[in-house]
């Protein structure tokens, strides 16, 4: 048996909607700035986290001072939620300044709390 969305889960689907708008545009650091928490924890995978927002916006920043050409971010499914976390597939590519082109295919799994991104994984294929 379905239950329906609540009022928390719908403003999450918002939230996340407005985070891939921005991803989609390439506006990453725009992105991270207005939906991150400063106590955030990032996953890439099954790597350690990094943690907190100016130490994972520094980190954004060394990627993408490398990136010479970004060719999109799709999203694929979702974003779905489910209580306080929402999920989605995407594939994102770009190619970076030793000439290698990139593609990552993923699900990103994203807890909130109080509109803010506090923990969020991304599971690379």
């Amino acid at each position: 048996m379905e239950t329906a969305q609540t009022a928390q889960e719908a403003r999450l689907l918002e939230n996340a909607n407005a985070v891939l708008a921005l991803l989609g545009e390439g506006k990453f650091m725009e992105a991270m700035n207005e939906y991150l928490a400063d106590d955030v924890k990032l996953y890439e995978g099954n790597n350690p986290a990094k943690e907190g927002k100016a130490f994972c916006l520094a980190e954004e920043q060394k990627l993408l001072d490398t990136v010479t050409a970004f060719h999109g971010y799709k999203v694929l499914s979702g974003p779905a939620v489910k209580g306080d976390t929402t999920f989605y597939e995407a594939v994102m590519e770009f190619r970076t300044n030793d000439g290698t082109e990139h593609k990552f295919e993923q699900v990103v799994r994203t807890v909130w709390k109080d509109d803010k991104i506090i923990n969020e994984r991304y599971y690379h294929a």
